[in-house]
């Protein structure tokens, strides 16, 4: 049918833009939260872009769910301001006669949603966990690279190198600046060092250097600035145990069906309800998108903000409630995304056939 087969090319168009932009902005955002994590030593810098692109992962159901919302009301807006809609009403099209073309494109992306949020989500998170908790449980010496300050594992230390060898053994223009648990600092500079095991233990030999230490604030002992040939210092290595992953995002769903805990249904109900309501979004759009040709779009735009914003933001609040045994899942549910299908039908059976109208003409017909 003419019809629906031109609904769909455009929104396929209308989908494809929208989320090649999408894409752009929240690549950029992990993008930037990432150096950022990197620079403070949380992330391996050698591993970034399979972090980032870990995370895109887990992002991509929200992404797809935000770009059929844009595709479907920017169609359909569209098409009221060039006056489309009106042949298409005038040929006995009504308003709800646009669902079914719009199910029909969308549902493959609903199943991708599914998909994405039930399997390849969790599967992410866990993978960048643990990334993260490999990369903290490597030793001191282990995470410093040539040219870049780094802490240590616990925070206390700070390492510099201008260059190392090629078996990474040993450096030149050392710098170390330390922390001591009662509270005074010490800054080592060297011209050389290397990395030397003694019984088990590792230890960075530095030559030829000036160590200055400072007293706690509350000693009255005098700063202190001694010149060395060799000094050690013990680093720590790598932590025997490797840590459990806890957070309930990286679980598999199975696992959380099996569980049946209180966060674990709120995570359920989290990533069920990000596919309920990529189907309530896209009802709502149909709504959404009749309006008057000659009022601006600005309106429509700051209102699909809005719904998408408040809807997420319901939804993980929800999450919250349940894991928290405030609200039952079944009952949060139906609350919300019945509530948001039954209001965008019901605006949608407005559009089509205005009640308001309706009673003005009844109550002006003579009784």
């Amino acid at each position: 049918m003419l019809f629906e087969s031109s609904i769909r090319r455009e929104l396929a168009r209308s989908f494809g833009a929208a989320l090649v932009v999408m894409l752009t902005v929240v690549i950029t955002m992990m993008l930037v939260r990432s150096l950022g994590q990197a620079s403070r030593g949380e992330v391996d810098p050698q591993t970034l872009v399979l972090f980032l692109t870990y995370g895109m992962l887990g992002q991509l159901g929200p992404v797809l769910t935000v770009a059929l919302f844009v595709a479907v009301a920017g169609t359909l807006s569209r098409m009221y301001r060039d006056s489309e809609m009106v042949i298409w009403h005038m040929s006995g099209l009504g308003l709800g006669r646009f669902i079914r073309p719009v199910v029909r494109f969308a549902w493959p992306i609903w199943v991708a949603i599914a998909v994405l949020m039930a399997f390849a989500a969790p599967w992410a998170q866990q993978q960048r966990d643990e990334m993260r908790a490999r990369y903290e449980q490597r030793g001191d010496l282990e995470r410093i690279a040539p040219g870049q300050f780094q802490e240590s594992s616990g925070g206390r230390r700070v390492f510099f190198i201008d260059r190392d060898t090629q078996n990474g053994r040993e450096g030149r223009n050392v710098f170390v600046a330390s922390v001591e648990r009662d509270g005074s600092e010490s800054i080592v500079s060297a011209r050389a060092g290397r990395v030397v095991t003694v019984d088990g233990v590792t230890y960075l030999v530095l030559e030829d250097g000036q160590r200055l230490w400072r007293p706690a604030q509350d000693s009255h002992e005098a700063l202190q600035v001694s010149e060395f040939e060799q000094h050690w210092v013990r680093v720590h290595g790598a932590s025997a145990t490797a840590g459990d992953v806890s957070r309930r995002g990286a679980l598999p769903t199975w696992v959380l069906l099996r569980d049946g805990s209180p966060a674990s249904r709120g995570e359920l109900a989290w990533r069920a309800g990000m596919v309920i309501s990529a189907i309530n979004l896209a009802l709502l759009a149909i709504a959404v998108a009749a309006t008057n040709p000659r009022a601006g779009k600005s309106g429509n735009l700051l209102f699909m903000l809005l719904a998408f914003v408040t809807y997420y933001n319901l939804l993980s609040a929800g999450s919250d409630w349940i894991a928290r045994e405030r609200v039952g899942a079944l009952s949060f549910m139906l609350a919300l995304h019945g509530g948001v299908a039954l209001g965008a039908l019901l605006w949608m059976a407005h559009r089509e056939h205005p009640w308001t109208l309706r009673l003005r003409r009844r109550a002006e017909s003579p009784a």
